[in-house]
């Protein structure tokens, strides 16, 4: 796709689309399925490594096609379309075997490439978005602490000044794909003497400095997709200090602005409403009114979703910052999952507490067990109700010691 495609209309753009997606990939049918309904998964380092190569293989074959980064201007390798040409593309993906665009691309994709797109200087904007927006380096966020995980303002990683840059000491926790990335986006403290939220600045961070301490950490699925990391006396120049200094309140709130817009349709986890009907359709459970209501409350949600998304996109194109729509679409998000899982459990019953074999049975244990950690991710979902309600309604602050 060339410049010249910029006008096309949503149609012929489909159309475009589906015949290259006819050439590159093999379309899925009804009765495919895998029985993997993981949100968080069980795969070792190597298991990890390639399906992240493959993912970063794809993302780079999306964005030649004009298919990956499709509304960003040609200048950073997109098309320039809308927010409709996108939702367009992304609906048609998803009905061809394209290979499992993992947490890490997201992040680097989806987060900080716009991030740093929209508070990077120009010399940061060169260096990293193009990059990050074909996936070819990877990027992740270096938020919260074990003291301050949703109270991001909590923090207590250190960034001193040293003679051209900085000094920084701490430990940040919960860092997805961490041990796989080039880059980690870092918010630090760097004023103690003003309030909280005043006294942070947000740097890049190469991941390989001398300092950086990487962990994984062992989770309840058996996966190590989260990590600690430790940071000692880790030296960065100042030109990786992303906004002003003091300023990494913004940053870290447009990041989390594009995360929770991410989380509400982006991030593929765990089983669908159309899982759950080839579930019903498999134990002959259709004609039950009460497996219909569920599978249709499904669906509505997985769809009100889906437009939240929408619109926060066409927001954004016109120019928006981040809002409480993504706040919204979340929390929509996540209470889908669980209403997913727990249609599952009510139509399998005991079937769905023993590997006995039998597809797709077992299997929904690990969305049933992994569901209630999205409601944390990106903000749990006590923090997506606090900004709806006060920066969206304009309801009374809940009190926070030290915040101005």
């Amino acid at each position: 796709m060339t410049p010249n495609d910029r006008g096309i209309d949503v149609r012929v753009f489909t159309e475009k689309a589906e015949a290259w997606l006819e050439e590159n990939l093999a379309r899925r049918t009804n009765e495919s399925t895998d029985s993997n309904y993981a949100i968080f998964h069980d795969r070792s380092h190597d298991e990890e490594r390639q399906l992240i190569d493959a993912a970063k293989l794809w993302q780079g074959v999306r964005v030649d096609a004009g298919f990956g980064a499709i509304t960003w201007a040609p200048e950073w390798g997109g098309p320039g379309l809308t927010a409709s040409h996108e939702r367009a593309y992304v609906g048609l993906e998803r009905d061809f075997a394209a290979p499992e665009r993992h947490e890490s691309v997201l992040v680097t994709v989806e987060l900080v490439a716009p991030t740093i797109h929209a508070l990077g200087t120009d010399e940061q904007k060169q260096q990293f978005v193009t990059s990050f927006l074909r996936a070819e380096q990877l990027c992740c966020q270096l938020f919260s602490e074990p003291g301050a995980g949703s109270d991001l303002a909590g923090l207590s990683t250190k960034a001193a000044k040293t003679d051209g840059g900085w000094r920084v000491n701490g430990q940040k926790v919960w860092s997805s794909g961490a041990q796989f990335s080039e880059w980690g986006l870092l918010i630090a403290r760097t004023d103690t003497t003003v309030p909280k939220h005043r006294g942070m600045t947000a740097f890049m961070v190469p991941m390989h400095t001398p300092g950086v301490d990487i962990r994984p950490i062992r989770q309840m699925s058996g996966g190590s997709t989260f990590n600690e990391v430790f940071f000692s006396d880790v030296e960065l120049p100042d030109s990786l200090r992303l906004g002003a200094e003091g300023d990494g309140w913004t940053v870290a709130l447009t990041t989390l602005g594009f995360e929770r817009s991410s989380s509400a349709g982006i991030v593929s986890a765990g089983g669908n409403s159309a899982d759950l009907v080839r579930l019903a359709k498999t134990l002959g459970i259709t004609d039950d009114p009460l497996v219909r209501q569920q599978l249709a409350d499904a669906a509505i949600y997985e769809r009100a979703a889906a437009l939240l998304v929408a619109r926060y996109a066409e927001r954004e194109l016109a120019g928006a910052v981040p809002g409480v729509e993504g706040s919204i679409g979340k929390l929509v998000w996540t209470q889908n999952l669980k209403r997913i899982g727990d249609a599952a459990a009510s139509f399998l019953g005991p079937s769905i507490l023993a590997d006995t074999g039998v597809p797709d049975t077992f299997a929904w244990t690990e969305h049933l067990l992994g569901a209630p950690g999205y409601r944390i991710a990106g903000g749990s979902d006590e923090i997506q109700r606090n900004i709806i309600g006060e920066r969206g309604l304009g309801l009374p602050r809940e009190p926070r010691e030290g915040l101005a």
